[in-house]
């Protein structure tokens, strides 16, 4: 077998079990429920509410958005913290010394950091298909194109929380370092407000992110056509958000191997043991 192909379908197995151990666990699942609950009653007291200068549902508008929202955080939050974790604990230090040890690394890291956004996404469009009108109104053609962006939006993005995380020393400065990023990409998204609000400059600068396409791609396949009115030029702009979600994953993935690398190679097993006896004394 080819030396690559085996190094990914090790790290897809690595990333499956991940996955699995992640559905036993009562903090994940804790975290699932209340998180998607809270995002469910939270569109359910505005179900009433209509977009201003349309007839669409305040929720049927915002759900797809809060999707995409959700897809690109966990993406950029999740291998963050596991590449913090793990450069600690000697899992990268080990994946070095393995031959093709970081592609199975990247493998493994795609294929759990994908399918931890399955649980949150069917906690949300399961009840919201029946909890309100307009959303998802284009049938299955909807949601195969979701499907797509799922998939396209995670490798658009998951590169990035790789490539931020690599920079950051210890797990403990995610919350300051690492956030700032997502908050200044996420701020000017269109995600959570109109992208037009924004200056000039920012709306151009929002549109090089993935951040941006991907909420954008999510409102074209969930939301009924005359939505369009509310985008900029009045179009889903569908090539586009193809072509600059895939640019991204593509660039991410040939350039995230190389990065762990260089990481890697800064470790040593001094600074291993190092790293476990500061996370022992943080705990005591």
């Amino acid at each position: 077998m080819n030396p690559h192909l085996h190094a990914v379908r090790a790290g897809l197995g690595r990333g499956w079990i991940e996955f699995l151990n992640s559905l036993r666990s009562p903090q994940d699942l804790g975290y699932y429920l209340f998180f998607g609950s809270g995002v469910l009653i939270y569109l359910l007291f505005n179900r009433n509410t209509t977009v201003e200068g349309t007839e669409l549902l305040y929720p049927a508008v915002a759900l797809p958005g809060i999707l995409g929202a959700l897809i690109a955080f966990g993406a950029y939050i999740g291998p963050m913290y596991a590449l913090a974790v793990e450069r600690e604990d000697g899992t990268l230090l080990r994946a070095k010394a393995t031959p093709h040890g970081m592609t199975g690394y990247v493998s493994g890291q795609v294929l759990f950091q994908s399918a931890s956004a399955l649980p949150m996404l069917a906690i949300l469009i399961i009840p919201g298909l029946f909890l309100f009108d307009g959303f998802a109104a284009q049938g299955l053609g909807s949601w195969l194109a979701v499907l797509g962006l799922i998939v396209l939006g995670l490798l658009a993005v998951l590169p990035i929380g790789i490539v931020v995380g690599s920079l950051i020393k210890s797990p403990n400065k995610i919350g300051t370092w690492g956030m700032l990023p997502m908050i200044i990409m996420f701020g000017i998204s269109g995600i959570f407000f109109p992208l037009q609000a924004l200056w000039g400059w920012v709306q151009v600068v929002a549109q090089f992110l993935p951040m941006y396409w991907l909420g954008l791609g999510m409102r074209s396949a969930l939301l009924p056509g005359d939505a369009v009115a509310l985008e900029i030029g009045e179009s889903w702009r569908t090539l586009e958000m193809i072509g600059v979600l895939g640019a991204w994953a593509i660039v991410g993935l040939l350039l995230t191997p190389i990065v762990l690398r260089r990481v890697a190679r800064r470790q040593s097993g001094s600074a291993v043991e190092a790293g476990k006896q500061r996370a022992m004394q943080m705990y005591q």
